[in-house]
């Protein structure tokens, strides 16, 4: 590679747009596709160079990061027709930012390697879109030492905290254990807003009133008051996601023997927001599954 680090950039929709941004806002070289092309207009107007696809993408790039909406497309990106792994280089990343199966991350990360000689990072990130804008975004990671220092100081310029976790798939497990606290937090969150509203509280005081103690939290100052004011534009998060990795969370833990009752109900809940709402419904509209108010 030469001393000039290029990069690439698959996915940019709600968190990919911004993460991107700020690497052309550091300086970086950068070739950027998405599936709908469309969605790359800001960053090419910008400064990014548009891909044909993958594949292009990979062989542009010393790193390529990655952040798609599930394990299929990842699949897809990756090992699919004018994907990653035909353009990959010995010696070059991809990090994949995406929240996938462990199982399948480790597989697939595997095979890359033997096929191509690129190093998998997995490093899904937590933070949502308010995050990656500011680029405050934790992020945990799955991979080899190496190939994690390769890409450490280009993804803080994203993240606020890059944590290597332990061997291939430790990242997205540990996006997974971040999954259950987030989305039991969700629903416990709208559970204690509702019933302030019912009981005659005015529930969007509560952060303010519980701040300091031990109640308090960033999603309740953040996620509290979009719930009761009904503000979810722009979404925090689709609960397409949400639903996704806490389903992933119970397929983990059945594999491990792992109780997980407070995630299984969380699901629960977000299944039915999802039938009601529809899968780009915001998550934090799990609030109005407890109440009049419609979807």
């Amino acid at each position: 590679m030469s001393d000039v680090t290029t990069l690439g950039y698959i996915g940019t929709g709600l968190m990919g747009t911004p993460m991107a941004a700020r690497l052309l806002d550091a300086g970086y070289a950068l070739t950027v596709w998405n599936r709908t092309a469309a969605k790359t207009k800001a960053l090419v107007e910008k400064g990014a160079t548009l891909g044909a696809n993958p594949a292009e993408v990979a062989r542009r790039s010393d790193i390529v990061f990655m952040c798609l909406t599930d394990t299929q497309a990842v699949q897809e990106a990756v090992f699919g027709e004018g994907g990653v792994a035909a353009g990959a280089r010995d010696g070059t990343t991809l990090v994949d930012f995406s929240s996938i199966q462990p199982e399948a991350t480790v597989k697939m990360a595997g095979q890359l390697k033997a096929e191509t000689g690129m190093d998998w990072i997995d490093a899904p990130v937590s933070g949502g879109v308010p995050g990656a804008e500011a680029g405050s975004l934790a992020i945990m990671a799955g991979g080899a030492q190496s190939a994690f220092d390769r890409v450490e100081k280009v993804v803080l310029e994203m993240a606020e905290r890059f944590t290597l976790m332990g061997p291939s798939g430790a990242g997205q497990t540990t996006k997974l254990c971040n999954q259950v606290i987030v989305g039991c937090t969700m629903a416990v969150l709208a559970e204690a807003a509702r019933l302030a509203t019912n009981a005659g509280v005015d529930a969007t005081r509560l952060p303010e009133a519980l701040a300091g103690g031990f109640a308090d939290s960033k999603p309740l100052q953040i996620f509290m008051p979009r719930m009761v004011n009904a503000q979810h534009e722009p979404p925090l998060g689709h609960v397409y996601t949400m639903l996704k990795d806490l389903d992933s969370v119970c397929d983990l833990a059945r594999s491990c023997t792992s109780p997980v009752p407070f995630t299984s109900m969380a699901a629960e809940q977000f299944r039915l927001l999802t039938v009601r709402g529809g899968e780009t419904a915001d998550a934090l509209e799990i609030f109005k599954l407890s109440g009049p108010s419609k979807l």
